[in-house]
């Protein structure tokens, strides 16, 4: 069995020696260990250090393209390259390495699709307490979109079989680590967590600006791919809420038509539920176009891990 180790970097010249230097050269049940660094854009020396240290694979984006599409380079090179199981971690030193074999235990054993490493954010003393409160509130939206029981859903110490890695398609531009989990359902693919203890910040995060920075962009990310893969819930929810609202105003117009016949007061009433009752015909009918487009969707995904599966086969 293979595991490859992937690290993306972007000026990673601080951390990365020592990164690279606790990485583990073995692990039971697992045969070979290799090291993969996702280059993205990176003016420092940065790739002179993995070559220093005999990197397998180094893989260089020619300007910044963010982390999805780090990740998304070296899932296809581990693919390409007969990878058994996939560790993902952070450029930051965050993950101390002494985890990946408990890591990937649950892959090898055929338990877990998906493995991650919980942060235990509560405890983490560096974070602030409201930073403390949104990882948490945001973890449990998650956990509710995507109907599993991860505790750290923003965790990027993960370790990926070979079989979720065909399965999974990064829709998302600012980062994999909600998309992957709320597709993780609808594909059927089991998730697992281990707690883990991080180390101590080198620097602060590049991937978004501040905490409500990253709620927006991660906002965004969950809305859409939920709706992608649960349309009916979604716009039937709002048909529902719309369609309410129309029986409620349209209710208190014919109780005062009934009640007051000389009072024609209430005719804005009137207005305001057919309007309501135009916008709840309008969320039906994306309802069913949206389910439509939902039910391609997995035709074509189906074809494409077929597809995929033959590719890397070979």
């Amino acid at each position: 069995m293979k595991l490859i180790i992937q690290i993306p970097c972007y000026n990673e010249e601080e951390t990365l020696q020592q990164v690279l230097r606790e990485l583990p050269t073995t692990i039971k049940w697992i045969s070979k260990i290799e090291t993969q660094i996702i280059d993205d854009g990176s003016s420092d020396k940065t790739i002179k250090i993995a070559e220093d240290f005999w990197v397998k694979y180094i893989l260089k984006h020619k300007q910044n393209a963010g982390l999805w599409n780090a990740f998304r380079t070296g899932v296809e090179n581990a693919l390409n390259n007969w990878a058994d199981i996939l560790v993902n971690t952070d450029w930051d030193n965050q993950y101390p390495w002494k985890y990946i074999e408990k890591l990937v235990q649950p892959l090898i054993k055929n338990n877990a699709d998906i493995v991650m490493g919980d942060r235990q954010t509560s405890s983490i003393k560096h974070f602030w307490i409201i930073k403390k409160f949104f990882q948490w509130f945001g973890s449990m939206v998650v956990r509710f979109l995507s109907w599993t029981q991860v505790p750290d859903s923003v965790s990027g110490f993960r370790a990926y079989s070979k079989e979720s890695l065909l399965k999974l398609n990064i829709t998302s531009s600012f980062s994999y680590a909600v998309d992957t989990l709320i597709q993780a359902w609808s594909k059927w693919l089991k998730i697992d967590s281990i707690k883990i203890k991080t180390n101590a910040p080198t620097r602060p995060s590049r991937l978004f600006k501040n905490i409500f920075h990253h709620m927006y962009s991660t906002g965004q990310i969950m809305l859409r791919v939920y709706s992608m893969y649960n349309p009916l819930k979604i716009f039937f929810s709002l048909w529902t809420l719309f369609f309410v609202f129309w029986s409620i105003w349209l209710a208190r117009f014919l109780y005062y038509y009934i009640q007051f016949p000389d009072n024609t007061g209430k005719v804005q009433s009137l207005v305001l539920s057919w309007v309501l009752l135009i916008l709840a015909f309008q969320f039906y009918w994306l309802w069913i176009i949206w389910d439509l487009i939902s039910k391609n969707r997995k035709l074509i995904e189906d074809d494409l891990y077929l597809s995929k599966k033959k590719y890397y086969e070979k």
